[in-house]
């Protein structure tokens, strides 16, 4: 048996590992690549493996970090099924749907910006400056109504003029052909996938249908046992079950387990203590007559912070001001959160659905979905909360709240996942604490937004409480506690310092941890 490491090894996006056995290839996710708009574009562009010579694929959770590239494999030629839950399954149709409307936008207004440029420089020869009415009419020749990008337009004069343009990673059929080789199961539930090859989901916790990937097989007259952690999920989080503790007693040792550390060398904030910091946070800006913005993932996390907020309005410990969920993705996937009940935790249930309460609608809050209705909220200034994608403020619109409220210090940015390193949100959070611990004065730092410079004035804080991924030593508990008897794990899924201190701390504790590098094949006989 060989397992290759190809990708979320000594980093944290662009989940990708290969099992060989002597009969079949099977992929374990197939992860987009975020960060440096040019290093991930390449990273994401070349396929490490040819997409024909993989008999099938397994996807642990539908996080575009562990399922983006999958158009771009059945692109390239992949003839399988795509292996993963039915809930997994049902999100995975609006989140690769969305990917690949944003993958073609961001391409077409990056022409735009090329085109508009030449346009510019040809018009403004040696004049100097453009007047306002020539910029006016540049814009019409590549907008409709001075609002939506001309693509017709803009093509033909990238044509025109041999101006580089660039190409989306794939588009929305891309999307569709991928989703045609989705096939969701259960978990609990051996499932072919290989000769003489099955695997088996167990409940993460992580998100809704995240899995924790238990493959078995025979080979040269032994079994195999290898589990793929996926996104490991945290003990006592709100809506989801905890992570899976009990596997089948027949299963046997584990020959290697490839195991995430995205907080491998930290500690989070007790899950219980979230719903206090966050009451504080709002009751603090709300005095303040600022706005509470809050990045989130739209599958996830908007419905985490969604889910305390009620909890708080029904308690009666903030002010009902009004909430706006301004995504449509997370709109479209709060529904399939109220379509699978099964999976929710205890105390959901007796909290809301045994009442005959969805947990996620109430009378304060409201999902937006026009352009319209998104623009007519950034205009308002009266306190409210505003929950937006994308979650590391890389895209979406969460970056038209922020320049909207970023320079002012009544409004209070709160961070309630993780940040990738080169990230938007990253510089944010890190920007913004810096200038916590200078008291707030002196100069404002500056964060780009859209091409433009803004003061980062308003004040950033940071909850951990809220993360989807278990700490250290909650990854460390699942080990402990489970009944698997793992004999190695590979260490990967973290930024590099975090993988390292993961494996030693974990050596420490007397199991066989190592951190592969990234293309790194290691055989087991």
């Amino acid at each position: 048996m060989h397992v290759t490491f190809y990708g979320a090894t000594r980093e944290v996006t662009g989940s990708m590992h290969l099992l060989e056995t002597g009969k079949d290839h099977i992929l374990l996710d197939c992860g987009l690549f975020q960060g440096r708009r040019k290093e991930s574009e390449a990273k994401n562009r070349v396929f490490p493996v040819d997409p024909d010579l993989i008999t099938n694929m397994i996807l642990s959770h539908a996080h575009i970090d562990h399922s983006g590239r999958i158009p771009l494999l059945v692109k390239g030629g992949f003839n399988g099924r795509i292996i993963t839950t039915r809930t997994t399954a049902d999100a995975s149709a609006f989140l690769l749907r969305d990917s690949a409307h944003i993958q073609q936008s961001d391409a077409l207004y990056l022409n735009y910006k090329t085109v508009r440029g030449h346009l510019y420089n040809l018009a403004n020869g040696k004049k100097g400056d453009l007047t306002n009415r020539e910029r006016s009419e540049i814009t019409k020749l590549l907008k409709h109504n001075g609002l939506r990008l001309n693509k017709e337009a803009i093509d033909g004069l990238l044509a025109k003029y041999k101006l580089q343009s660039v190409e989306p990673l794939y588009e929305m059929a891309d999307a569709e052909a991928a989703l045609s080789a989705f096939d969701g199961y259960p978990y609990n539930t051996p499932v072919t996938i290989g000769k003489g090859m099955t695997v088996t989901f167990f409940d993460a916790g992580h998100i809704l249908g995240s899995a924790l990937c238990l493959l078995t097989f025979r080979e040269k007259g032994r079994q195999f046992n290898v589990v793929y952690t996926g996104d490991i999920g945290r003990f006592g989080s709100p809506i989801l079950k905890n992570p899976t503790l009990k596997f089948p007693e027949d299963i046997g040792p584990i020959d290697l387990m490839i195991m995430e550390s995205t907080y491998g060398a930290r500690h989070h904030e007790p899950a219980e203590e979230l719903k206090d910091r966050l009451a504080e946070v709002i009751n603090d800006t709300v005095d303040k007559g600022g706005v509470v913005v809050i990045p989130a993932f739209a599958f996830g996390r908007t419905q985490d912070v969604v889910y305390i907020i009620h909890e708080l309005y029904n308690e009666g410990r903030v002010p009902k001001i009004p909430v706006f969920v301004d995504s449509p993705l997370a709109g479209n996937l709060t529904r399939v959160f109220a379509e699978h009940p099964e999976v929710y935790d205890k105390a959901t249930h007796t909290a809301f659905l045994e009442k005959g309460k969805n947990p996620f609608e109430f009378k304060q809050l409201k999902y937006i979905d026009s352009v319209a209705e998104s623009m007519e909220c950034m205009k308002s200034t009266t306190p409210h909360i505003i929950i937006s994608s994308s979650g590391m403020c890389e895209a979406g619109r969460i970056l038209h709240h922020l320049r909207y409220r970023v320079h002012n210090p009544k409004n209070t940015i709160v961070v309630v996942g993780y940040m990738a390193q080169h990230t938007l949100g990253r510089r944010i959070m890190e920007k913004g604490w810096e200038y916590k611990q200078q008291g707030g004065k002196g100069e404002a730092p500056i964060v780009k937004i859209l091409g433009k410079e803004y003061p980062l004035k308003a004040e950033v804080v940071k909850i951990g409480g809220f993360s989807a991924h278990a700490d250290r030593e909650e990854m460390h508990t699942f080990l402990r506690k489970s009944s698997l008897q793992v004999k190695n794990i590979a260490v990967v899924h973290g930024e590099e310092e975090q993988s390292k201190e993961f494996a030693a701390f974990l050596r420490e504790k007397g199991l066989n941890a190592f951190v592969p590098k990234r293309g790194q094949t290691i055989t087991m006989e």
